[in-house]
């Protein structure tokens, strides 16, 4: 029987090990791609003197990327909008429940609690109790004993 040294498990990040950095490792999202975006803007347009040629594309490039900006403020503004629409539709549906309930009260005096006319409302008109069924007796117990008439009498 040996006893043999357990080899360390590897503790070395994943991206080491596939060999990407932060450098060579590609933006997902809008922000991100956007962000990777405008900072090749900046560097393009920090070498402008060297890439003269590109001046027409550099400037349909900007303008694109002004046009993000543009429409991704529009969008912020727009989702503050619908939360706020959010608020005003859940305070409504509250003030139309309350209101709801005591016209349902009031309907219900008009036509009365045993109207069926109650029912177009989707209301449940009071239609009288059941007659109570008598409990059945537990089979193991004894039943109590009938009063005496003659004790009934005095």
């Amino acid at each position: 029987m040996s006893f043999g040294a357990i080899p360390a498990p590897d503790y070395e990040p994943k991206r080491l090990k596939e060999g990407k950095t932060m450098a060579t490792k590609r933006e997902t999202s809008q922000a991100g791609v956007l962000g990777s975006l405008q900072i090749f803007r900046g560097k393009l347009e920090a070498n402008s003197a060297d890439l003269a040629h590109l001046e027409v594309s550099r400037a349909k490039f900007g303008t694109m990327l002004g046009r993000i900006d543009d429409l991704s403020k529009e969008q912020g503004a727009m989702m503050a909008r619908k939360q706020e629409a959010s608020k005003e539709i859940q305070s409504l549906l509250v003030e139309a429940q309350r209101l709801g309930a005591g016209l349902r009260v009031m309907v219900k005096e008009h036509y009365g609690p045993r109207s069926e006319k109650l029912t177009e409302f989707g209301l449940q008109p009071f239609r009288g109790r059941k007659a109570k069924t008598p409990a059945p007796e537990a089979p193991g117990a004894p039943a109590p004993p009938p009063p005496h008439p003659a004790a009934a009498k005095d």
